[in-house]
């Protein structure tokens, strides 16, 4: 069910030389073509910039299969959505609500100021994004937890414009899911917007009848999806290009079996390209899970799904001599998930640099990272982790520095502002100076 690459021994042996350059070599992702989709959403983002409303309905009722003639989601579809949210599922994400919000608190970033000579100030204020687009994907399953990852930073953030936009559902009259409109009206979400893929990303960038133009966009989706966002960068910002979701578990033989073929499962559940990766020195560890995946995989819904994204290229039982070299590969992959499952874990997860949350010990699996740690679930994919961070309230930040100078102290450092301005042949700077102090040179 899950392939097994055998590293034990071929570092020593010199067949694999360069552990870091290799990794991805022996664990490769799922093909996740971004540049050939750019190919399609590109006459789709210039459409809705050109024709705007009447373009995003068209779209929608192509993909989606439905027409939805107001974009906007009436506020009292809101209202009643939360209405009829089963009781039990509103308190958990209530409670979720509540987690994630105290941790984005904790985020906040107070302003730096700085004195690099007397007189002269530098201040780096951190001042919110203005309007922000947040997209909710609706495919496979409707992501309601990404309404209040996306939105619960953003307001801490202090962003003052919210839009929310998913795809149409034709199950549901047009309307995005319920639960995410319900979890929407549970924020304070009042403008929601039911479109979805390249066309709503679009929408969001350039704007349109009833739809002010945004300065960024957040939020996971399909790989038109992320194309699209590619594609508009620049024209707007945004947080990342999310591919496929995976799990990298580097575990010894004090991990549970039953717990590692159930974690690597619950992450290959949400996609065939997911990439399910377990890393253990332990002959016995791996062959236990080898053996318990297809029980487990035989007893869950999708396990059809499931059972494609295990057996891909993209997933494996990875051998290596010792956990040194574990933590050195796992480090290496940069996985958007990476549980530690070992003797040592809270120590080795000090020692790794690149992934995009850790999960610590047999009892923080990355299912409670995805609803309830008050972590965020937004996370850099595909490798991405080695220079990318997770959504957060930082993401809704942008930082402006403020400089204010006194005249003795601009007229201490003139004579280097005039040099190196004439060291750049830009005479002109060195001048603006200078018109501050006439009769010097």
């Amino acid at each position: 069910m899950i392939r097994r690459v055998d590293l034990r021994g071929r570092v020593a042996a010199g067949e694999v030389t360069d552990l870091q350059a290799e990794v991805h070599a022996l664990v490769p992702r799922a093909v996740f073509d971004v540049e050939k989709a750019l190919d399609v959403v590109r006459p789709i983002c210039l459409d809705v910039r050109h024709r705007g409303l009447e373009a995003i309905r068209e779209y929608g009722e192509k993909f989606d299969q439905v027409r939805v003639e107001d974009l906007r989601v009436p506020a009292g579809a809101l209202k009643l959505a939360l209405e009829e949210l089963d009781p039990e599922v509103r308190s958990a994400f209530e409670e979720s609500i509540r987690r994630v919000r105290a941790v984005s608190e904790d985020e906040l970033t107070a302003d730096v100021v700085s004195e690099p000579a007397p007189g002269g100030r530098v201040t780096q204020r951190y001042v919110p994004v203005q309007r922000v687009g947040l997209y909710v994907p609706g495919g496979r399953a409707p992501l309601a937890s990404s309404v209040l990852m996306n939105v619960v930073p953003a307001q801490v953030a202090g962003v003052p414009s919210l839009a929310v936009a998913s795809p149409p559902q034709k199950d549901f009259g047009g309307l995005p899911h319920p639960t995410v409109l319900a979890v929407c009206a549970l924020l304070g979400i009042d403008e929601v917007y039911a479109m979805g893929g390249a066309q709503a990303i679009a929408g969001f960038a350039y704007g349109f009848d009833g739809c002010r133009k945004v300065n960024l966009i957040t939020g996971p989706g399909n790989i038109y999806v992320v194309a699209a966002k590619r594609a508009l960068l620049g024209e707007v910002g945004i947080d990342s290009e999310a591919g496929p979701t995976e799990i990298a578990i580097l575990a010894d033989d004090t991990a549970d079996p039953k717990h590692v073929a159930a974690d690597l499962i619950s992450q290959a559940e949400h996609d065939p390209m997911a990439a399910s990766v377990l890393v253990t020195p332990s002959e016995t560890l791996a062959a236990q899970v080898e053996a318990e995946l297809p029980v487990q995989v035989a007893r869950t819904k999708h396990a059809d799904r499931v059972t494609e994204a295990l057996e891909g290229q993209q997933s494996a039982v990875v051998l290596v001599d010792d956990l040194d070299q574990g933590t050195a590969f796992v480090d290496a992959y940069a996985a958007e998930h990476l549980e530690i499952q070992t003797v040592d874990a809270e120590e080795r997860a000090g020692r790794i640099s690149n992934a995009g949350a850790i999960f610590v010990g047999s009892w923080s699996p990355v299912s409670l990272g995805d609803y309830c740690a008050g972590s965020n679930h937004v996370l850099p994919t595909a490798g991405c982790a080695c220079h990318s961070s997770g959504l957060s309230v930082r993401s809704f930040l942008k930082a402006v520095h403020v400089v204010n100078y006194t005249r003795d102290a601009l007229h201490e450092v003139a004579g280097h502002v005039r040099t190196l301005a004439h060291a750049e042949d830009l005479p002109a700077h060195g001048a603006a100076v200078s018109a501050r102090f006439p009769g010097e040179s």
